[in-house]
């Protein structure tokens, strides 16, 4: 079995529940006897996991907190945040242990065994967009920080996380939302018995105009199914998903334009920004009892309208452009693990490849003028082929002590078809990662690790292959495909049977190269190599049978890795993040979920003379349930804060100001305090 499984059957605890216990998943009405079943947190994971940052959650963790976008799923990993500078149909961007990811660079999610995050973007490299997913399809997501996990392969310098849907739903849903700025959602799922099988199926529908003075016009339309059946002695999943996105966009804005009147903090510079985005996925999977494998085939079609620097660049029709990706990726993977000793000391072999082919039939970037095409600054065809596997061993050298080492190797092909030919190419390279780790258990309740390891992010090939740059037709210089990550920790993990559990980490992470954000362009670009050394503590506490608490602190000390006496700070790196959150359940239906998140101030630039001031939000929600019906009411941004949701510092033009336009902090502020109300009926 997989980490993964691995964590997911140790997630399950059922047990009986006295008066004063919350609401149960099931119920057996005969004998009035309830069974919850206790998921994430509040698991023990020692002896379990190979890291104090690994873990997992689920249940309460996933449903019910209150999510304003679905991105914020990922906000479930300790430590972890997104926020959003353009429309709600967009990629979040995330951050987590000082970095800045945009969207996904350094973070790697798989959703039901398919990789999420697009290499060679026409947007940005690893563009990670979660807007497909429906949260209450969601039963379990595991996670890991850092480079030590041999499984785990581009992307994941920083974090990772899999998630995976239900095959049967504990109760099928009929849901209506509806709330301020003209939101509303509706929603369908359900389970049942075909054929000797489990059919599950989900269509969920979306629509948004948001509170600023451009209506999003977002609308969201999805679907979901599989079918679950026995195959021998292992079980097989088929699943179709579906996806349809459109929104308009009221990107971040110049601070002087608020200051001197022009707009408001609500309002916008270009009208016309906004984009489209599909993603139609087929998979299907096999699981015995030591090994697993999963197909799957994406398409994806995606456009997005962006101008941050307005008329800096072109006085006359603007600065407005159209990034532009359409592909269909074929891919797969299996894995498995080997029980046997060694000598003559418990042993496994955890073993796994995966192969994925990107057929990128068109990743471009237009100039345009209200969305009409004016001129094509790149237009490319790119093939890429990766190859990946690893073998991880873990011992125990002692009845306390335990060892892992594993090696994972990545092998990356491509071909670069450029409207310029000659920034086409061809080529190939490979990645070798070591990982090693130790844990050593000081007591029942106490276990200490030691982690270290290589992990890497990749670069769009395209900067491989390119000889002159597409604007100016300057000669540049290729960059390398691999951009490698060494990281190590130490880690500490308490827990007090299921009640209360705690880790201390402390971490350090460099890496070769770091893709950072260019505001003339609108885009990312390789830069110097980084260094982040930093503590994070997280605790979880079953205060009551109806009342968890959870937390999450980081510090993180980020620079660009240079000459000693030279010290730049890497702009975007938030240097603390602290996220607070309460879950209650009463035995009467009703349940209360609260979540509070704080980022402090950030570098906007390398000499940290210009910070990005700190940010508070708090979401709540409250439901009632009696027999099938329940009544929910979400408050996102409770206190109303006006803060700033993302800030960056780079040079634009308004009308009138000077050729070489006005450096300012360009911000998108947090959405103002929002009422959400739901009915959802359970059968």
């Amino acid at each position: 079995m997989s980490t993964v499984r691995y964590l997911q059957v140790a997630a399950v605890v059922v047990w009986t529940m006295g008066s004063g216990s919350p609401v149960s998943a099931h119920t057996d009405h005969a004998d009035n006897i309830e069974e919850i079943t206790v998921y994430g947190r509040a698991q023990q994971l020692i002896g379990n996991v190979h890291a104090a940052s690994e873990g997992m959650v689920s249940d309460d963790d996933i449903q019910l907190p209150p999510l304003l976008r679905v991105g914020e799923l990922v906000e479930a990993i300790p430590g972890m945040v997104a926020t959003q500078h353009s429309g709600t149909g967009k990629a979040n961007q995330f951050f987590v242990r000082g970095f800045n990811l945009d969207h996904g660079t350094d973070l790697s999610i798989i959703s039901e065994g398919v990789p999420v995050n697009m290499r060679t973007h026409g947007h940005g490299q690893g563009y990670l967009d979660l807007n497909f997913m429906i949260p209450e399809l969601v039963e379990t997501m595991t996670y890991r920080k850092g480079t030590y996990s041999a499984e785990v392969g581009d992307f994941s310098a920083a974090a990772s996380a899999e998630f995976s849907y239900y095959e049967k739903l504990p109760e099928d849903i009929i849901m209506l939302t509806g709330g301020e700025h003209d939101y509303w959602r509706g929603l369908l799922a359900a389970s049942t018995e075909v054929f000797g099988g489990t059919l599950t199926g989900a269509l969920d529908a979306t629509t948004y105009d948001g509170p600023w003075e451009l209506p999003e016009n977002l609308e969201q339309y999805k679907f979901y199914l599989s079918y679950a059946f026995d195959v021998g002695l292992g079980r097989a999943t088929l699943g179709l998903q579906g996806y349809d996105g459109g929104w308009d966009s009221t990107d971040q804005i110049p601070q002087r334009a608020v200051r001197e009147g022009l707009i408001s903090d609500r309002g916008f510079i270009d009208p016309d920004l906004g984009g489209t985005s599909d993603r139609y996925a087929a998979t299907a999977s096999v699981a015995f009892q030591s090994w697993e494998a999963n197909a799957y085939i994406v398409d994806y079609d995606f456009n997005l309208f962006s101008n941050f620097t307005y008329q800096l660049g072109n006085p006359t029709d603007g600065d407005q452009f159209e990034q532009r990706d359409d592909r269909t990726i074929y891919g797969g993977r299996v894995f498995g693990v080997v029980d046997h000793s060694l000598f003559s000391r418990e042993a496994n072999l955890r073993w796994g490849a995966d192969v994925r082919f990107d057929e990128i039939r068109e990743v471009a970037l237009y100039d345009t003028l209200r969305r009409a095409r004016t001129n094509t600054r790149r237009r490319d065809s790119v093939e890429q082929l990766s190859l990946g596997g690893y073998l991880e061993l873990e011992l125990a050298l002692s009845e306390r002590l335990r060892a892992v080492t594993g090696l994972r190797i990545d092998h990356f092909d491509w071909q670069v078809d450029a409207l310029r030919p000659v920034n086409s190419g061809s080529g190939d390279d490979q990645q070798v990662s070591p990982k090693v780790s130790l844990s050593y258990r000081l007591s029942d309740s106490v276990e200490a690790y030691v982690s270290a390891g290589r992990g890497f992010h990749s670069n769009d090939v395209r900067g491989a292959t390119i000889t002159l740059d597409p604007a100016s037709g300057d000669a540049v210089d290729p960059v390398p495909v691999f951009a490698t990550a060494d990281g190590a920790e130490l880690g500490l993990r308490i827990e007090r049977g299921r009640e209360f559990n705690a880790t201390l980490v402390g971490f350090w992470l460099e890496l070769d190269s770091e893709l950072v954000y260019v505001g003339d362009a609108g885009t990312t670009e390789p830069n110097d190599g980084t260094r982040r050394a930093g503590v994070e503590a997280t605790v979880f506490w079953q205060l009551r049978d109806w009342l968890s608490l959870n937390a999450a602190y980081t510090y993180t000390d980020a620079e660009y890795d240079l000459p000693q006496g030279v010290d730049q700070e890497i702009p975007g790196a938030i240097e603390s993040t602290f996220t607070f959150g309460v879950n209650g359940a009463w035995r009467n239906g009703l349940s209360l979920s609260a979540r509070l998140r704080w980022l402090s101030e950030a570098p906007l630039t390398e000499d940290g003379s210009l910070r990005a001031d700190d940010s508070l939000l708090v979401n709540a929600v409250a439901s009632y349930r009696r027999g099938a019906t329940e009544l929910s009411l979400e408050v996102l941004n409770l206190l109303d804060s006006n803060d700033d949701d993302i800030a960056y510092f780079y040079a634009s033009r308004l009308p009138g100001e000077p050729a070489a336009g006005v450096e300012d902090v360009h911000f998108h502020p947090l959405e103002p305090r929002s009422i959400r109300a739901s009915i959802r009926y359970h059968f």
